[in-house]
């Protein structure tokens, strides 16, 4: 079954800490997970981009939920227990623990409301932020929406840049990910346009220990399987048995196959999708528009503040 959803844990997680003694978090995850009857592979599945398992992050905020209706508290870092308000909360025995009904608590709401500053500096309740998905899921899936976006733009830019603009870019592509050595290096190793593409050998590392044959072109068609083949030959002829072959469109199932069965060489297929994410990732082409820090309590500075 997939990763429970922090609504869906909230109410095992109450009963969970119902005999009134201090829970660690650690431990709940793992007992989360086996009550759900996760698999392995559904135990380690991590957010996108995240360091954190789901299943850690869902538990995480079903406890900060909880904690925000004072049905839950935190005596120390990375813990929780019960409070009277918890304990009454099971003994309605509800069937289910969700965000509607933590909106009975007036502490809840506080914390659920988001509030912008009108123009007059005047403080405006202007909406609940509390929806099926955590926080954190949801910052993921607007930074996916934005870089799609962003990588259909680059696209559509590539498609339509020169093929010496396209050289250039491939240059300094593959210089950014640490290959070529210097722009100047590569810049002479790919330096001869062929049929709107580049062709070339350039350095495998910085230092130029052995080589790759790179081969890339602005074909609007699908590439297949005899296109891949004749680059393959062409490795042969250069003694080579290492290629990257990168083009603005897509390559067949058929080129995909082929190259996952020969032994001899490594050929590596980018296709249109790939390079413009490897451009994003690489920072050529796009510029850093806005940053935001998440942030979170420091435990250790409060730990000395107990009563």
């Amino acid at each position: 079954m997939p990763v429970p959803d922090f609504q869906a844990l909230m109410l095992p997680i109450l009963e969970l800490a119902a005999d009134g003694r201090e829970k660690k978090l650690s431990r709940a995850v793992e007992l989360m997970a086996d009550k759900f009857n996760l698999s392995q592979e559904e135990r380690d599945e991590r957010l996108p981009r995240g360091r954190q398992t789901r299943i850690y992050n869902n538990v995480s905020w079903a406890i900060t939920y909880l904690r925000a209706a004072r049905i839950l508290e935190s005596p120390s870092r990375g813990t929780f227990r019960i409070t009277e308000r918890g304990r009454q909360v099971l003994a309605e025995n509800p069937q289910a623990i969700d965000v509607r009904y933590l909106r009975r608590f007036e502490e809840f709401v506080q914390f659920a409301s988001i509030r912008r500053e009108r123009g007059n500096g005047q403080a405006q309740a202007e909406s609940d932020i509390i929806t099926a998905t955590t926080p954190d899921e949801q910052l993921e899936a607007a930074y996916k929406a934005l870089r799609q976006a962003l990588a259909q733009e680059l696209l559509e830019r590539v498609k339509n840049c020169s093929p010496s603009f396209f050289e250039e870019l491939v240059v300094d592509l593959l210089v950014a990910m640490g290959y070529g050595g210097s722009i100047e290096d590569a810049g002479q190793a790919l330096g001869k346009s062929d049929d709107e593409g580049v062709n070339g050998v350039i350095k495998s590392d910085i230092l130029g220990f052995d080589q790759i044959y790179v081969q890339a072109k602005r074909w609007t068609d699908t590439v297949g399987k005899p296109i891949v083949q004749a680059f393959a030959g062409s490795l042969d002829g250069l003694h080579s048995k290492q290629g990257v072959l990168i083009t603005t469109s897509e390559f067949s199932q058929e080129a995909h196959e082929y190259v996952e069965r020969i032994d001899n060489k490594k050929i590596i297929l980018i296709d249109g999708e790939r390079l413009v994410q490897l451009m994003i990732d690489y920072n050529i082409g796009v510029t850093e528009k806005s940053r935001y820090v998440i942030k979170r309590v420091d435990n250790d500075y409060f730990e000395d503040a107990k009563s």
